[in-house]
């Protein structure tokens, strides 16, 4: 192989900087009126050997450009159009110098809180974009990473990370996901290397491949749609669900742990809910809600065949698609008027759950 030659390239005449303006008043009449030398001048390295040449003499094909690099496992998926995963260590609330870490989480009580809060904490810092960091806190404390985000929607004692969330949820299955559930992924080899958690807001189709996420990511806080279980490393991401969840009531009062409505399925008879098996209750179903029953409703219009309204699928907050889908089971029902004004009262829960 012949030793690699390096050559000159002098910068354009017109550069603007201090030592070219210098040179051209000091050698006007200079080649091009340029320096003899000059500290931005390009050293190009041109590399020819024996090889190079003889793949040129036997005329071969110059090697055709790599195509373009896509997420593992999502075709179609450029690579860079998915986020970063990075994350932050366990630490009190405050960050580092805030107060003395709490008891062991098997002995300090689990706050309780329900999904409409999880999802609800969620949605504030989606709406004020909270930008990400690991070492940025919160004024109430949490860290503004990923572990911190799931931290402050689960209103836990201290900002957990991916290794140690685990502790506070159970293992669930896919089916059983809901919102306020989240979907966890620890590199326990690496943890710095790609472990990540999202909150799961809902489907948003009906073969369950595709869910709504509340994510902290760079640049900040997003809802967004994203391929089960997540862009890359997508087997690794394991569902889990916060083990002080209860089950609210629809005048916002917690239901004990363990009462009816606090499982995946179903939920039981509510004091508003005119003896109607799972009615929650109008308030639920109003401008700005957002609950585990929306989505419930809108898998339910799916199912029966009124979600052509919903552009990304049910969720869990309430939309004029929701009301649009309503509406049109009401009017199939042969309703008119008042009685078919979108929003689903006893009787229409009552059909399209019966």
């Amino acid at each position: 192989m012949e030793t690699p030659v390096f050559e000159e390239f002098d910068p354009v005449s017109d550069c603007d900087c201090p030592g070219c303006r210098h040179w051209r008043r000091v050698l006007p009449h200079s080649p091009a009126g340029r320096a003899p030398a000059h500290p931005a001048a390009h050293r190009v390295l041109v590399v020819t050997s024996a090889v190079a040449a003889a793949t040129t003499a036997l005329g071969a094909v110059p090697a055709a450009a790599a195509p373009a690099a896509q997420v593992p496992g999502r075709p179609g998926v450029p690579a860079g159009d998915e986020p970063g995963t990075p994350q932050g260590p366990r630490a009190p609330l405050h960050g580092p110098g805030g107060a003395p870490a709490g008891p062991a989480v098997r002995a300090e009580p689990l706050p309780a809180t329900t999904r409409e809060e999880i999802i609800d904490r969620a949605g504030k810092w989606v709406t004020e974009k909270v930008p990400y960091s690991t070492s940025a806190y919160r004024p109430d404390g949490y860290r503004q990473d990923c572990s911190g985000f799931v931290s402050m929607a689960w209103k836990l004692p201290r900002n957990e990370w991916t290794g140690t969330l685990g502790r506070y949820a159970d293992r669930i299955s896919k089916e059983e996901l809901e919102p306020g559930d989240i979907l966890l992924f620890h590199n326990p080899a690496d943890p710095w290397r790609g472990s990540h958690v999202v909150i799961f807001g809902g489907w948003t189709d009906p073969a369950h491949t595709v869910y709504r996420a509340y994510e902290q990511t760079r640049p900040h806080t997003r809802e967004w749609s994203v391929p089960y279980a997540y862009w890359r490393n997508s087997a690794r991401y394991l569902p889990y669900r916060y083990k002080g969840l209860t089950a609210s009531t629809p005048g916002g009062a917690p239901a004990a742990a363990g009462a009816p409505g606090a499982a995946s399925s179903d939920p039981a008879v509510h004091p508003a809910s005119h003896g109607v098996p799972g009615y929650p209750g109008r308030a639920m179903f109003r401008p700005g809600a957002s609950n585990v029953y929306v989505t419930r409703l809108g898998r339910r219009l799916v199912e029966k065949g009124f979600g052509k309204h919903y552009t990304t699928g049910p969720g869990p907050r309430w939309g004029e698609a929701d009301r649009r889908n309503v509406e049109a089971f009401q009017r199939a029902q042969g309703w008119r008027g008042g009685a078919a004004d979108g929003y689903p009262g006893p009787e229409t829960w009552r059909r399209l759950f019966s």
